[in-house]
């Protein structure tokens, strides 16, 4: 999730553990550990593909936050000496605050590899979009009535545990939605005679009313939306080619079994120009996609292996595709949100 977010949590879950017994150094910590893991985006790796695939790894691992834990608190009992008879309730803070970071991550689509070192395996639920107001708000108004409720603790207490309390109800509620509409895209697929060899549901930005849905078949993928407001009950797909045979030349260089591994399948394989690009489809819209890499390049010997560069995606109005994602999420005739 975003900054902004993870820092609510943090705060929020610092509050909560506390219970006024420390002032505001709870929601400050709490901030701060919720902060912590996402600071890996700033260690270079040597290449993009490898900041790409590691980021939300070792500093997303529950193992590693839990032996990370008596170190943190040490830290703060150090700054603050007065909070000492505290300790049992900071190490509580401490390890909510960083936990909670990795498991919202993982509701994500990205792939957060909570479970190192004893495996490596991204989750990534796709529950919930990467910045969700209606999942922020509350945590926000519940963290912030700590200042301006100053003489009231204990109403500032209750509405920091109703903000965690929505916020974990709204999450659930995309739980729910999301298997709701896996459902009726698999039956979508098998209607239209689209045969499948995965799909993976997501949120559109921003919400979890208007729904993603891709599908890999044999030469490419199919893109399809649905809406809680949709009258038909029925995914419409959109068809786009794939060459995956562009690969075949780079079968057994790392950066490739390495996308192909962190995007569990669901990417594309194109030529742009002279380069072989590989883009991972969970993260974006058609034909706006954040994470694409030229991996190969075309020469008149074939294709050959080169340095992987991160492409840029493409400059689009994101005044007007947010008002179409908008139009999509009550008018279910708009087959694609960016053209």
């Amino acid at each position: 999730m975003d900054s902004i977010t993870q820092i609510a949590l943090g705060a929020a879950a610092g509050e909560a553990v506390m219970h006024n017994k420390v002032g505001r150094k709870a929601s400050m910590w709490g901030a701060v550990c919720g902060t912590l893991p996402d600071l890996d985006v700033f260690i270079p790796l040597g290449d993009p593909v490898s900041d790409f695939t590691y980021h939300r790894a070792a500093s997303h691992s529950i193992f590693f936050m839990t032996l990370a834990t008596p170190l943190i608190v040490w830290l703060i009992t150090r700054i603050h000496p007065e909070t000492r008879i505290h300790r049992r309730r900071w190490a509580l803070l401490v390890w909510l605050a960083l936990v909670t970071h990795a498991l919202l991550d993982s509701f994500t689509v990205y792939g957060t590899q909570i479970f190192l070192p004893f495996s490596n395996f991204p989750v990534g639920w796709s529950t919930i979009f990467v910045i969700d107001p209606l999942y922020t708000i509350p945590l926000a108004v519940g963290v912030s009535a700590f200042f301006w409720l100053k003489q009231a603790p204990s109403r500032a207490f209750r509405l920091n545990i109703y903000g965690l309390v929505l916020s974990s109800l709204y999450l659930a509620w995309s739980v729910g939605v999301q298997t709701y509409v896996s459902g009726l895209a698999r039956e979508s697929l098998q209607e239209q005679k689209i045969s499948a060899s995965q799909l993976i549901t997501g949120p559109a930005p921003f919400n979890t009313v208007l729904w993603r849905t891709v599908a890999m078949t044999d030469s490419g993928y199919a893109e399809g939306f649905y809406s809680l407001l949709d009258k038909n009950n029925a995914i419409r797909f959109t068809h786009y080619p794939s060459d995956r045979k562009l690969l075949t030349p780079l079968a057994n260089e790392w950066t490739v079994q390495r996308l192909q591994w962190f995007s569990k399948g669901f990417y594309k394989v194109s030529r742009v120009g002279e380069d072989i690009v590989l883009a991972d489809l969970r993260m974006g819209l058609e034909p706006l996609y954040f994470f694409s890499f030229a991996v190969g390049r075309s020469t008149t010997a074939g294709i050959v292996q080169q340095n992987p560069r991160q492409l840029e995606p493409p400059e689009l109005d994101m005044g007007a595709s947010m008002a179409r994602l908008w139009r999509r999420i009550w008018d279910e005739d708009i087959l694609v949100l960016y053209e």
